[in-house]
């Protein structure tokens, strides 16, 4: 007979881990402890409960059918002890600030700005992490933000920073092989690579007056660098910061293919959870990364 009373909160912890892993030896890595004590912890829920979690074959782990349902109601309890505690903590809200930005956003413009953010708030200690995921702020740490994109990320709130002028860019070896297009149009019959929303390139045709017809076809790259790289390697046109690509157009590596654009709505956007919004350390980060974008663009 299975036992009622609420099973130890470690247990619950190793069996979340590991059904999100499938890996007892990756859940171990994250909870900081052996693959031995988290299958002893476990087979403690497994007893407690009186049913097996997970099937073990070979190496390999399976929630069980009873396992697939124990898993959602955990991982939304442990979700919401957080939410709570980040709520009772709210007023005491200083300290440390995660911010998870692009490579590129943080090294063109986040990083010279910074000495302002810490000379208006000495109590905030910033540490930005550079990624191109979208952070996951149940799980990873992360307060706040910034991608590059449309700004429709659901469940989270989002605001425009800026936007930046686009270009659009081919190698040499490309343009030599299709020939210079004489007009926007002609690059709808370029190979080109795209932005993990796969709309860049469908927002810029529409600001030359063009109606895309076609799917966007092509690979696509969830951070500026790596389409940087493709594009460099011949294997199509692609849209692409002015700012970041000057040195290339500057040296020939790069052929610019058309004038610089701003697409207004392809932007950079503050994005983070709905209920951060009163959090004393994420207004303040809000209200200093919104006034420097404000002062760049009339500058």
């Amino acid at each position: 007979m299975s036992n009622h009373k609420l099973p130890p909160l470690n247990a619950l912890r190793a069996f979340e881990a590991a059904a999100r892993h499938l890996s007892v030896k990756h859940a171990a890595e994250e909870l900081c402890v052996t693959a031995g004590a988290v299958s002893q912890m476990v087979k403690a829920l497994e007893s407690h409960l009186g049913v097996k979690l997970f099937q073990r074959v070979n190496r390999g782990i399976y929630l069980t059918e009873a396992g697939r349902a124990y898993l959602p109601p955990v991982r939304n309890a442990f979700r919401q002890i957080k939410e709570a505690t980040g709520r009772i903590a709210a007023p005491a809200d200083t300290g440390l600030l995660n911010v998870s930005v692009t490579p590129f956003f943080a090294a063109a413009w986040l990083v010279p700005r910074l000495q302002s953010f810490q000379q208006a708030h000495p109590d905030i200690d910033l540490h930005v992490i550079t990624t191109t995921a979208l952070a996951d702020f149940t799980r990873d740490g992360v307060h706040v933000a910034v991608r590059h994109g449309l700004g429709q990320y659901p469940g989270l709130h989002s605001e425009r920073i800026l936007a930046v002028e686009i270009v659009p860019v081919a190698a040499p070896a490309l343009v030599r092989k299709l020939g210079m297009p004489a007009t926007p149009a002609d690059l709808l019959r370029w190979p080109q690579v795209h932005d993990t929303e796969r709309k860049g390139w469908h927002l810029w045709f529409q600001a030359q007056g063009i109606d895309e017809i076609e799917r966007p076809r092509g690979p696509s790259f969830d951070d500026s660098s790596l389409l940087w790289k493709a594009v460099m390697a011949g294997q199509g046109a692609g849209l692409l910061p002015a700012a970041m690509v000057s040195r290339e157009l500057a040296d020939g590596s790069l052929v610019r293919l058309a004038d610089v654009t701003l697409l207004d709505a392809f932007a950079y956007y503050l994005v983070y959870p709905e209920e951060s919004h009163a959090r004393a350390k994420i207004a303040a980060f809000r209200e200093w990364i919104l006034g420097e974008a404000g002062r760049a663009g009339s500058s």
